[in-house]
C-alpha cells in the first residue's frame, strides 16, 4: 500500500497492495466494500456494496493517474441467489449510467469478509 492511497481515503490493506502500475496498465486487486477505516459498508446488501466497491475503484485509479474510461473490463463477484446478482447488476448499471464497460457477473459462495457479498475486480489500461 502506498501513502497516496491512504491519503485518498482508501483503507489499509492486510498484507497486499491495491495496485501495481505496469506500463500503461494498472493491475488492480479486487475492490471490497469498505470505508476509509476498513469497516465493511452495507453488510449483506449487494446494491450498497457495489456502489462502495466502485467508489473505491474510482479513487484507486485516480490516485494512479488513470480515469474511469480506462476501465476495460470488470468482474463482479456476488454471494447470493439470482435476485442478489440482479440487484448487484442494477446498481452497477445505475452507477455507470449508459457507459458500463465490458463486465462479467459471477455468483460465488463466499468472499473474504463476513457479510461481504460483493467484490469487484477490474482491468485498467490507458491507451494514450
Amino acid at each position: 500500500m502506498n501513502e497516496a492511497e491512504l491519503a485518498a481515503g482508501l483503507a489499509a490493506t492486510p498484507g497486499y497492495r491495491y495496485a501495481d502500475k505496469a506500463g500503461n496498465e494498472l493491475v488492480v486487486a479486487g475492490q471490497v466494500p469498505s470505508d476509509s477505516s476498513g469497516v465493511l459498508v452495507a453488510p449483506d446488501d449487494p446494491a450498497g456494496q457495489v456502489k462502495s466497491c466502485l467508489e473505491n475503484l474510482k479513487t484507486l485509479i485516480s490516485v494512479h493517474d488513470f480515469d474511469l474510461q480506462d476501465v476495460r473490463h470488470m468482474t463482479i463477484y456476488v454471494v447470493g441467489d439470482h435476485a442478489d446478482l440482479s440487484r448487484a447488476w442494477d446498481a452497477t448499471c445505475e452507477w455507470w449510467g449508459a457507459e458500463v464497460p465490458p463486465a462479467t457477473l459471477l455468483g460465488v459462495s463466499r468472499l473474504g469478509y463476513q457479510h461481504q457479498v460483493v467484490e469487484i475486480d477490474a482491468r485498467v489500461i490507458n491507451e494514450n
